[in-house]
């Protein structure tokens, strides 16, 4: 059942929120990262092959430990998007957002009348009846949120059209994806892809749209949460794995060699 976006609240209340990319498909490890203490992960469906069930499982892991889930979705469509937040997502993260009639189209997508057209269901969002559905329209269209990915140079571009788009609530970078965009790919830390990342979040520093930075070198944590940055995305689970299960065995490894 659609609940308080705790992601929203901590936006609003000026807290930087810590959040992880979920690339495993697992509702065990979306759980662990609740109950971890990060405050929201964003589900993969544009890289990674997850199923329907499976998608709706881990939402509801993340809704059990505290977790606010928002949905990478692998398109713009409707009905991708709609098929999320009827899963239970409380938020959709849209890849690759290029101009502002797209940003208008996403907002659109997700949200009920007046601020939108998507399409009208109950189910587990209702919490099966339990919400009214004209309660239910003004809860959704309160705490779902609607997330941009700037990915590409033509969005850069044109990022003050974007971010101006009312009902877009939060803006993520896409320094990967920008790298080659850019003709450097790869090259995070090339000066024109960070002089591209550093042109989003002024963009959004001017109109008032929360941006939610990806650190990826030292100091950058730092340096985000010093400029204002609403939210952090730190990696995806799959590396905090392979790090930690990298170094516990390395550990144990270094360990035996040097006993007698």
């Amino acid at each position: 059942m659609l609940t308080e976006n705790r992601l929203k609240v901590a936006i609003a209340e000026g807290r930087l929120a810590l959040g992880l990319l979920g690339s495993v498909p697992s509702p065990l490890v979306v759980e662990m990262m609740g109950y971890a203490g990060y405050d929201f992960v964003i589900l993969d469906q544009e890289h990674v092959g997850v199923n329907p069930e499976t998608l709706e499982n881990m939402l509801r892991a993340a809704e059990c430990s505290g977790l606010t889930a928002l949905v990478r979705v692998p398109s713009s469509a409707p009905d991708v998007i709609l098929r999320a937040l009827d899963a239970g997502a409380q938020g959709v993260v849209v890849p690759r957002v290029r101009d502002r009639a797209e940003a208008e189209a996403i907002v659109r997508a997700a949200r009920y009348h007046p601020q939108g057209g998507r399409g009208i269901s109950g189910g587990r969002t209702t919490g099966f009846g339990r919400i009214p559905l004209v309660e239910y329209f003004e809860r959704a269209n309160r705490e779902v949120m609607v997330v941009a990915m700037i990915e590409d140079r033509e969005a850069v571009e044109a990022i003050d059209d974007i971010v101006s788009v009312p009902g877009l609530d939060m803006v993520l970078e896409g320094a990967i994806d920008l790298s080659q965009s850019y003709g450097v790919p790869a090259r995070f830390d090339h000066p024109e892809v960070q002089d591209a990342i550093r042109r989003i979040a002024d963009a959004c520093r001017r109109h008032r749209v929360p941006f939610c930075a990806i650190p990826r070198m030292p100091g950058q944590a730092e340096a985000w949460s010093r400029e204002g940055a609403a939210a952090l995305l730190l990696g995806d689970d799959r590396g905090v794995a392979f790090r930690a299960l990298k170094a516990h065995v390395s550990s144990v490894r270094d360990a035996l060699s040097r006993a007698p």
